[in-house]
C-alpha cells in the first residue's frame, strides 16, 4: 500500500515533467505502414471499351429533330408550343425525349414548325443514319417497311 501512495505522490511531478519536454526531444519509434510493401495500386476508375452505339428510341430521335427544326427557326420553346396548342413544358420533354407524343401531338408540333409528317419521318430517319452507324444496317429494312406503309 505503500508503493502505491509513493506512485501517487510522484504522478504529478512526472505527468508535469514529461509536459514539460518538447514532443522533438522525445524520441519516437517510427510507425510501420500497415500495408504490405508491394501492395498492388489499382486505378480509381475503371476503363472500359466503348459500346457500340445502338440506335435511339424514336421519342429521342423525334425530340431532336423538333429541337433543331425550333432552332433553325429562330423561336422559343413559348412561341412554338402556342402555335401547337401545346404548353412550353410538354413540349420541351417531348425535345428532351422524356414524353412519348401521341400522333396528334406529332402532327401538331410538326405542323407549328411548318414541317408534314412525311418530311418529318424522313429527317428523322436520315437523322438517325447519320448519328448512329449501326443503324445503317437496318434503314434498307425499314425504307421498306416505310415505302409499305405509305
Amino acid at each position: 500500500m505503500a508503493d502505491f501512495a509513493a506512485d501517487i505522490a510522484t504522478a504529478p511531478e512526472t505527468v508535469a515533467a514529461e509536459q514539460a519536454v518538447p514532443d522533438k526531444a522525445v524520441p519516437r519509434a517510427p510507425v510501420a505502414d500497415p500495408r504490405p510493401a508491394a501492395a498492388p495500386r489499382f486505378p480509381t476508375r475503371v476503363i472500359r471499351p466503348a459500346a457500340p452505339a445502338r440506335e435511339p428510341l424514336w421519342r429521342h430521335a423525334l425530340g431532336e429533330q423538333f429541337r433543331a427544326l425550333r432552332h433553325q427557326r429562330g423561336e422559343t420553346l413559348a412561341e412554338t408550343a402556342a402555335r401547337a396548342g401545346v404548353s412550353p413544358q410538354y413540349l420541351s420533354e417531348v425535345e428532351r425525349g422524356i414524353k412519348e407524343p401521341s400522333s396528334e401531338m406529332i402532327a401538331a408540333v410538326g405542323g407549328a414548325l411548318g414541317v408534314g409528317l412525311v418530311d418529318l419521318t424522313l429527317a428523322v430517319a436520315d437523322r438517325v443514319r447519320r448519328t448512329y452507324p449501326t443503324a445503317q444496317a437496318s434503314a434498307a429494312v425499314g425504307r421498306t417497311a416505310f415505302a409499305l406503309a405509305v
